[in-house]
Parts: C-alpha cells; structure tokens; sequence
C-alpha cells in the first residue's frame, strides 16, 4: 500500500480556541481563524480527502479491505500522521484490542528487518482529550485548569491539571503540566528563578480549548514549532503522552543512543533509560538526555527540553511528528527560540547550568587499559611513551588494580608500588586517575571492610521494599549500592576517598558503572510485585523490564523511590564525586561518568562507553561526542582504538588521528588482547601517532579557549558543521567532520585501505592548518589525499588560532612560546582570543586572576590586545605570527612601527618569527 504523507491532518474544527497576545488578556478566536487542528490551507484538505479516495478506490480493485470498511473518520488521516494509540510492545495488536481503546485499526504492510511501521492501531480526531475550562494571567504569564471528562484506557487518569505557562526570557518559554490537586514526583534540578515577564518575546502562543493544544509560532516566520491538537493529552499516574508536529525533518539529541547525528524521523522510537551495555543501534545506552534541537526551514532552530527523569520514549514519525512519552512525574517542558543553534543551545545550559571548567592537564593525551595486570606493567608503559617522547598527562588504571574489585583498595601484591608509581608520574608533571564502581562490596567479614560497614551503619544504601539494603551483583561479588540522594553518603563518599589519597595520591577519578549497573536483574532476590517494577506500560527498554541489569525500580532512596531517580544516579555520584575530589586536592577536579543526566557537564566529562574495536565504532563516535556537544558535556569523547575486540595497526592510526580532536583524549583498552598505546606499533605508526599528539598539544591554548567560552556562556567546544552555517542545507546531515569552535575543521579517514577523503567545505575560503594554502569553496565535497601519516585539518578564513610549541605534557607546553596563525577572510580581516590562567585554581575567572586577550586583523595591521591580564601571562611569550591569505608579497613589516625581518612563500603565508613579546603586553604588527 503506498503510504501518502500530507503536511497536516483534517480533523474537525474545535469549539473554540484562545489566542495569547504578550501583554494583554487571552481573547476568543473562534471566529475568523482557523483553529490549530486546521494549519494549513483548504487545498491541503482538499489533497487528503483526494488521497482518502484514491485510497478508497484502490482497495475496491484491489479486493476491498481485509475486514470491516474503518470509519470515514479514520480513512481521513494519512499514514504519517496517525499517531499510535497502542504502543505496547510484544502484543499482537488486533481490531478488537484497538478498538476497546476507542481508537482506528487500519493494518498497513510489514517493514523489512523487524523494524516499525505505520501504527495500525491510531487515534482517531475525536477522541476524548482535555479541555481547557480557564485560563487566568499571572505575573510571569498564564495559569489554567485542564479538566479530562472521560477516561483514557491507563489506570489513574488524573482528570484536572494545572498547566502552568511562563514567558521566561524573550527567547525562552516554560510549559508546565502537573496534577492540580496533589503533588507528584519532580526532578530535584535547580532551575533559574525568573522574576519577571519576558517583554519582547519572539515567539506567540496560542490554546486550542476543547481537545487542549499548544499552538507555538515564531512571530518572525510564522513557524509553526510545537502543535499539540495532532494527537490527545494522556496524563495517567504512570503513563504521560503529549504529541506535536515538527516544523521539518531535521531533529537532533534525545540522549544517550549511538546512530547517525541527525534522527531519521522513519516510524523510530528513542527509550531513555539509563543501562549497561555496549553501544549498540536502536539500545538505550548509560544517559538520558531529554532535549531535542530541531532546524527549520530557513536556517532558525529551536530545542525543547522535557525536565522529567523517568523511564521515556520518544517517538519519531514522517509527519514530520514527535510523541513525548513518560511513565512518572509532570510533562515540564521548555522552549528555546535561538534563533540560531548555537544560541539554543546556550539558552539550554542558562537552564541546566554551564559547564565546569576543566584543568588544563584534563585536556591532554590519557592512556588506560583494563589488564594491565601490574603497577610495575602499567609504570612500564609510562616509561615506554616518554621513552619515545610521545605526548601523555595522565596514566589511568581500571579495576585490576583493585583488592578483590573492591573500592577504596589496591591490590597488596600486583600493585604494591601503585604509591611509588604515582608519585613518579607526578615528579614528571603527569597526573593518575583511576577507576571507582558505585557497587560496594557486601560479603567481607564484619569490620574488615570500612566502606561497607560505615555505610550500612549510616544508613546510605538503596534498600528493598522492605528497609533492608538492596543487594545485587558486580564485580567484587554481592554488593550494595550507596545511595547518593542522600547527602549524607555524600560526607562518606568524601571520607572513603580521603582515606585513599593519603596512600594513592589519585588526581582525577573515573566513576564507571553507574546507572547502575547490575549482574543481576533486580537483586538476589529479584523484585516484588507492584506497579513500580511491573508498571501498567513499560517503554521499549533493553531487557523489556526496568530492572533488567540494574536495581529493581521499587528500591528506596532518600529522595524518592528508584523508579524516580534511576536516570539521575550517574549525576548524584559526579556531583559526589566532583565536590570530594575538590575537598581533597583544592583544584578543579577531572570526573569522567558513564552515566550522565542534564546538567552533568557542571560535574563531569563523559566518556561514550565500551565501544569495539571496528571501523563502524570509529565513525560512530563523531555523532556520539557531538550529541554530548549539544547536551551540554563538552569534555567528550571515544575510546580511542576500541575498547574490546583486537585493533589493527592501520584502524588505531587512524583513530589516533580522530581521538587527538576528541575533547577528551584517551586511549583505553580491555583485558586478554594486545596492547594498543602507541609505543607497541611500528616506526612509522608510532611516529604518525606520535606527531598528531604533538599537533594536539599545540593546539592546547585554542582549545582550552573554547573550555572557557564553554564554561563562560556555553559555546561548544566539539561542533556540527550546520552550527556555523545553518542556512547550507548541505551541512544538515554531516557528521563524518566536525569543528573545534567555529574555525578548525577535522575531516578524518574513517575506512581501511584508502589514501584519501572526501570532506564538504561550506562556502568561503579555507586554509590547510600545515602549510597554509587555500582553497576557495563555493559549499563543495573535495577529495583531498590523506596517506597513513596524515589528518587532514583546515582553518576557516577570519580565525585567528592561539597555539604554542608542544611539549610532552600539557605543563611542559605551557611554558614554550606561542605561535598565532591568522587565516585571512577574502575582506583580510581575522579575529581571535586567548584565555590563559594557571590552568588548575578553582575559579580563576570568577576570582580574576586570569589574562584575556583579544586578537584583530584589519587594514594590514594585526593588533594584540590585553583585556584582563595577571601574573601567568607575563612567564610567556609570542614567538611567531603566521598569516595565511597576504595576496600581496610586503616590502616591510612594522612591530610597534619598527622594522622586522620576515618570510613571504608563494601559497600566499607571511610569518614572522622571533618576537619575543611578552603575552601580557598588547601590540601590533603591521605588513606594508
């Protein structure tokens, strides 16, 4: 059957529906406007009861319909419109279950490969909804009351609402939907107080009354960015369903899932609960991450965020159509106009917070495996990278070296120099991280174990039903699981960690399996009756059970139940673990989560899980740290070379090459396969690794840069192409490239056996980052030759990029000279800036005891200028200035007007070299 997909659905007209204009008070608009269920014109009407006959017709030739002929009412609404009114999986869905639902049963053809269709079971236009019965102005916007007369088909129907609507900024609005007569489970998220109505919002809001819908337009387009009439407002206790049209098919986020950048809107649905298991297509994976960024025709963006922390799926649909469903809590959504990605997407983080500023060693090369077995093997492999002058700020261990896989231990016998080992990395200005598990190990003999002990004494773990501490299985056998809604586990994560340090002066920390993770589904003995572990629908998780691998759902916890707070136990033990680590050691702290939850990113990085070893993995890590991008956890990235499976020498060069231009830089592996650091490959592999560290390192000012304008005002460090140029609709599904802010493009091999690439440049001129040359784009694909030994990287014309001459670490590079390089526009202008601090102190910027600099070409004059300025700034130095794009060879160059030696090549770079200024003094250089 073909499927015939129209822009809107013809359904019949509501009562009434009330228009918000800012400023005044909610009028009618029954009479002369067609009300939300009719956007669009009469002609579209027209086309779907045209596609209703046609429809009609081919099935009379064809044999008629396999049963009853379905109501007028139902032929009416096209395929990519019907909304599934029976979303349960692993239940044959027939006429007779459908329509006891009151709703439309059409069968459409199977998808090959298992995969979903059209919904043959759909809400017809009728049915029963809610109905706006007041709505009132308040201070910061509207408050109404929703009234549900008759009953949806999920227990616990809540029949008023209370829908809660402020014009928060005029870029920002906040929905809210809840129970109007008892409370109900929301997420413990600080959220900025607003104190006033937004004046000049950019957006117009308009109520359908009777069914209830959201009608949001952009004022400047007319947009049409949220229509909630397409599909009925559910809000039983444990299953909460709203639906929308989307302005086009261009949607990105809803969090944590491995798969293309850009979501394919093909009957797909997106369960965020978070779980332990390889990344794998269509699984949920560690994070839930409920925000979505939408680009419109034209270029604008908007994101909408649901602050809700329960089990959810997302449903897209060709529409193009997005159903938000939730098993708990309220439907608390926000709005952000943009307009364009980047300003969503910091209008998301004023929400959620801006990210942490990392340390500066935070952002060079990491080495970890699982198996090394030893302290003396892992030293070796210390010795081996400086041995070769390869590029390393930290040395990590995974659990072996723990005692037993316990917390808080190391193993006595292969690790007893573990103390020694570190402070050898720190006499070489490197730094140790090592891995933490959230399960607490629940077998030891009484008072041999003081972790367990004191938290069982203290009350800190998840406990059953019945009070008792919750016990599962992971890798140190029986455990509990320390229960971090409670402050106070809080205090005794703080003095676990201390008794530690004074042994294994650790720097950083890894918190892994934290979702938690469990061996078992449930616990020892597995879950009990009721409605939180087998609630009336379950979403399309992993497992088919909430409790499968993790805890049962109905655990208790300080704040809530675990049915509640499961998606926030990963954000519960970064922040935990983030405000020990800066209790003990006084600097920024480095936390890297498996588990991440909205607002992690003030916490911790992350880290994309256990990915294999294959070429799939590696591309799949670019839409991967670009999602986290967008979630606002920009200290991201891959393991580079796989974590399981064996690795090739050709796959870890070329992912070395990647993994140098991922945020966070590690190279991790697991147990029982060969080795793959640098040092263990040939001559030339180990050389091509070694020299993209070095290009990484220098390039160590730039993006510590980004680091603070992330931390400042949530710019993103990692960045999709179509951020920077939204309007180049070519660039809406790259994600085999990506930027580092707005100006340096990484286009990496990402296959076997090729000596070349193709990338996309959008229009404008780029520069290759070694040698300077350029090539002027007119928004092409170009094939460039990319030999084994080889990234290609390229600088966008206006940029100017800060960066120094690399040492072995980040501390050693700190103190070499800098080099600028200006790429040129075609008007020979070029902007840039340099944030540069002590790169560990807790709140350098806030405390300002930092140097800010601001870079400026125009008119052939190049001008540095100090905006802020402190004591570091003045231990460094401006060695060389390279400037691509000079079309002209110069007769003389002026430093602060006197005469300057310099070189001038034929691809068009000027550089002039020796300056010796000091950063903390401005001045200018100019090319006559």
């Amino acid at each position: 059957m073909k499927s015939y997909q129209k822009l809107t659905t013809a359904v019949p007209q509501p009562a009434a529906c009330w228009v918000e204009e800012e400023g005044s008070a909610p009028t009618p608009a029954g009479r002369g406007k067609l009300a939300p269920w009719w956007v669009g014109s009469g002609l579209l009407v027209a086309a779907v009861l045209l596609s209703t006959v046609t429809v009609w017709v081919l099935r009379q030739v064809s044999g008629g319909w396999p049963g009853p002929t379905p109501p007028p009412k139902c032929l009416l609404i096209p395929e990519s419109h019907r909304f599934d009114c029976y979303p349960e999986r692993h239940v044959v869905v027939t006429q007779e279950l459908c329509e006891s639902r009151g709703c439309c049963f059409i069968e459409s053809p199977l998808p090959a490969g298992g995969k979903q269709g059209v919904p043959w079971c759909f809400y017809p236009p009728d049915f029963p909804s809610y109905t706006l019965e007041s709505l009132n102005q308040t201070a910061l916007g509207m408050v109404g009351l929703l009234v549900r007369r008759e009953k949806a088909y999920y227990p616990r129907d809540i029949e008023m609402l209370r829908l809660d609507v402020e014009f928060e900024t005029d870029t920002r609005l906040h929905i809210k939907i809840t129970d109007a007569a008892n409370p109900r489970y929301e997420v413990p998220l600080e959220v900025p107080p607003v104190m006033k109505r937004a004046e000049n919002p950019i957006y117009s809001l308009d109520f359908s009354r009777n069914p209830f819908g959201v009608l949001l337009r952009r004022k400047a387009t007319g947009t049409v960015l949220l229509n909630t009439t397409v599909a009925p407002l559910i809000f039983a206790d444990q299953f909460l369903q709203i639906s929308t049209l989307l302005p086009s098919k261009f949607l990105y986020g809803l969090g944590e899932h491995r798969g293309t950048l850009l979501h394919s809107l093909d009957w797909s649905t997106l369960t965020l609960w978070a779980r332990d298991v390889p990344p794998t297509e269509s699984f949920n994976l560690y994070g839930a991450h409920p925000f979505c960024l939408v680009m419109e025709e034209g270029g604008d963006a908007h994101g909408v965020f649901l602050l809700n922390s329960n089990a959810m799926e997302v449903v897209l649909q060709p529409a193009p159509g997005l159903t938000w469903r939730t098993i708990g809590g309220v439907l608390d959504f926000y709005i952000f106009l943009g307009p364009d990605p980047n300003m969503v997407i910091q209008q998301y983080q004023q929400v959620i917070g801006f990210p942490a500023m990392p340390p500066l060693w935070a952002l060079g090369f990491h080495l970890c495996r699982w198996g090394y077995g030893s302290s003396n093997e892992t030293w070796q492999t210390v010795r081996a990278m400086r041995n070769y002058q390869i590029p390393q700020d930290a040395q990590w261990n995974d659990i072996d070296y723990m005692d037993g896989y316990r917390d808080f231990t190391f193993d006595p016998q292969k690790f007893a120099s573990l103390p020694s080992l570190v402070e050898d990395l720190h006499k070489h200005r490197q730094r140790y991280v090592m891995i933490l598990d959230p399960g607490i190990s629940s077998t030891n003999p009484r008072g041999s174990y003081w972790p367990f002990d004191e938290g069982l004494r203290r009350g800190l773990f998840l406990n059953t039903t019945q009070g008792q501490p919750l016990i599962g299985q992971v890798w140190p056998g029986f455990t509990a699981f320390a229960d971090f809604s409670n402050p106070d586990t809080h205090q005794w994560w703080l003095e676990n960690l201390q008794h530690f340090h004074a042994h294994v002066p650790f720097d950083g920390l890894w918190i892994d399996m934290n979702e938690p993770s469990n061996f078992m589904d449930g616990s020892e003995d597995g879950c009990p009756p009721g409605e939180l572990d087998s609630p009336p629908y379950t979403p399309a998780v992993l497992g088919d059970s909430l409790s499968a691998k993790t805890v049962c759902a109905s655990a208790k916890q300080k704040a809530s139940v675990h049915y509640n707070l499961h998606n926030l136990y990963g954000l519960m033990e970064a922040k935990a673990t983030a405000s020990a680590l800066i209790q003990i050691r006084g600097k920024r702290p480095l936390v890297i989560s498996r588990s991440t939850f909205p607002s992690q990113g003030r916490y911790s990085g992350h880290w994309l899980g256990d990915n294999r070893s294959q070429w799939k993995d590696m591309y799949y890590s670019i839409p991967g740290l670009l999602s986290f991008s967008l979630f606002s956890i920009p200290l991201v990235g891959a393991d580079i070379c796989g974590f399981s499976g064996s690795t090739s020498e050709e796959l870890c060069t070329r992912w070395m090459q990647l993994g140098a231009f991922y945020p966070f830089a590690r190279n991790h592996n697991t147990q029982n396969e060969k080795a793959q650091d640098p040092t263990v490959f040939s001559p030339a592999a180990r050389t091509a690794m070694k020299d993209v560290l070095l290009i990484r390192y220098s390039l160590l000012p730039f993006l510590y840069t980004l680091f603070h304008r992330a931390h400042l005002q949530g710019d993103t460090v990692a960045r999709p192409l179509f951020f920077e140029f939204p309007r180049d609709v070519a660039t809406l599904g790259l994600d085999r490239q990506f930027l580092w802010g707005r100006s340096l493009l990484v286009t990496p091999v990402l296959e076997p056996g090729v000596d070349s690439v193709t990338g996309y440049f959008p229009r404008g001129v780029w520069y290759d980052f070694y040698t300077g040359s350029s090539v002027n784009s007119s928004g092409e694909m170009l094939k460039m030759s990319a030999p084994l030994e080889h990234l290609n990287l390229h600088v966008r014309e206006g940029a100017i990029l800060p960066t120094q001459k690399p040492g072995t670490t980040s501390e050693a590079t700190r103190g070499n000279p800098l080099r600028l390089i200006v790429a040129l526009s075609q008007g020979a202008t070029a902007w840039g800036d340099l944030f540069w601090d002590d790169g560990e102190s807790l709140d350098t910027f806030e405390r300002g005891s930092y140097s800010y600099l601001v870079f400026n070409v125009t008119q052939n004059i190049f001008t540095s200028t100090v905006l802020h300025a402190s004591a570091e700034a003045t231990e460094v130095t401006i060695g060389t200035l390279s400037i691509f794009g000079v079309r002209k060879p110069p007769s003389k160059v002026l430093l602060n007007g006197q005469e300057k030696p310099f070189s001038y090549l034929d691809n068009e770079v000027l550089t002039v070299s020796d300056l010796g200024l000091s950063l903390s003094q401005g001045f200018s250089l100019q090319w006559l």
